[in-house]
């Protein structure tokens, strides 16, 4: 956990503090600001001016592609990279040569980093011991800290008699001790399975809402940047493709990087009918721009649309063969070839889907929405030129941690 010595330290929650509704002591979120942020690794660059602003209280996740800049950027914040140009501001305070012990902010990393030789409540209190806040009042707090992870019991525990789950509770529970008001969160669920992921997502989301910390989310996994994030940014070779709301993201993406990166989307052939429609399985839709304009003319175009967006019914007449159809509970997600040997990805209602079996012929439509459309060709590649279906070159991978280019 970063800590800040020098000026005395934030006195820690007596239990007649003010509390928010969750029972947590209130902390205030600050304004991050990423300003023209670059740095480079040798050849490879991992952040080409990047600019994006967290709000205070707000929880903002970075995804992207491995490579893409997401840990540099957090990284940076955190005073462990230096930029080689650009700001990073907190609350309008200019903190790029801050040393990282002197920033106020607290980081939970993928591997706990827990000291193996200190129990829980000796962990979560470490930070305040090294701020020389007295034994009963470090204690106090990290007792109420552990209660608040859901670790009340657990104070006496090491690491290596705690479970992934609960070592990284108490990792979290340290990183909140100092009260700081950036929390900076380094894929901290990857190493966990499947279960215990979903419910330390849920459990990171209360306590952030609950405590108005403003909190910086680096994942590779979708689902958990958009059903825990109040906004995404998704970065791509360096550089901010664009940061939103989960819904507009997926629905309403900017480019079509973004269009093809989160979540799943079908590639049908279509043709342009003028500025702002397209003709695609017997439909005539709106286009909705991508990379700052939308598409005019005439001519051969690739529609994405999402599984959702795609309607199939059974129909000896149909020129779509469904090849599987997969139950995913109340939601079935079925395949079809089409003539021309285009793939299509449909999810259905399960009811609507029963008679959609392997082999049978099936009418596909578009649900009436606007959609995105890019030049017929290739899929989008993820690398610093790549706008709306635009050849690039291959960009160099790099381990962000350590600064080498992998691919």
């Amino acid at each position: 956990t970063a800590i800040r010595p020098g000026p005395p330290p934030r006195p820690a929650p007596a239990p007649t503090a003010a509390r928010t509704a969750g029972g947590a002591p209130s902390a205030a979120g600050a304004r991050v600001e990423f300003r023209s942020l670059r740095r480079a690794f040798g050849p490879t660059v991992a952040l080409d001016g990047l600019d994006l602003t967290a709000e205070p209280g707000e929880l903002l996740a970075l995804l992207g592609p491995s490579g893409c800049g997401k840990t540099t950027a957090l990284r940076v914040l955190a005073g462990f990279e230096q930029p080689d140009s650009g700001e990073v501001l907190v609350d309008g305070e200019d903190i790029t040569r801050v040393p990282a012990n002197r920033r106020d902010a607290g980081m939970v990393f993928q591997s706990y980093s827990l000291f193996p030789h200190l129990n829980a409540r000796d962990n979560v209190a470490f930070g305040l011991r090294v701020r020389k806040v007295s034994a009963a009042e470090r204690y106090a707090t990290a007792a109420e800290l552990l209660d608040l992870v859901g670790l009340p019991d657990h104070g006496g525990r090491f690491p290596h008699q705690m479970s992934g789950g609960q070592q990284q509770r108490v990792a979290l529970a340290r990183a909140l001790a100092l009260r700081p008001r950036v929390l900076l969160l380094d894929e901290p669920l990857s190493a966990l399975d499947a279960k215990v992921r979903l419910s330390l997502r849920e459990e990171i989301r209360r306590l952030q809402l609950s405590l108005g910390i403003t909190t910086i989310f680096v994942t590779h996994d979708q689902e958990e940047a958009l059903s825990m994030a109040d906004r995404v940014a998704v970065l791509n070779a360096g550089r901010l493709e664009q940061c939103a709301p989960p819904a507009e993201l997926y629905e309403r993406p900017a480019t079509a990087f973004v269009a093809e990166f989160v979540g799943t989307m079908n590639r049908l052939p279509g043709r342009l009918t003028g500025t702002g429609s397209v003709e695609v399985a017997g439909r005539t839709l709106p286009v909705l721009p991508a990379d700052g304009e939308a598409p005019g003319g005439n001519g051969p175009v690739e529609v994405l649309i999402r599984p959702e967006g795609v309607r199939v019914e059974a129909d000896p007449e149909g020129t779509a063969t469904v090849v599987s159809a997969s139950f995913l509970g109340s939601v079935t997600r079925v395949l079809l070839d089409l003539p021309d040997g285009v793939a299509v990805k449909a999810d259905l209602a399960s009811r609507d889907a029963a008679d959609l079996l392997p082999g049978v012929r099936a009418r596909v439509t578009p649900v009436p929405r606007p959609v995105l459309v890019v030049p017929a060709g290739p899929a989008v590649p993820a690398g610093p030129t790549a706008a709306a279906g635009s050849a690039a070159p291959a960009v160099p991978v790099t381990d962000e941690r350590t600064g080498k280019a992998t691919a």
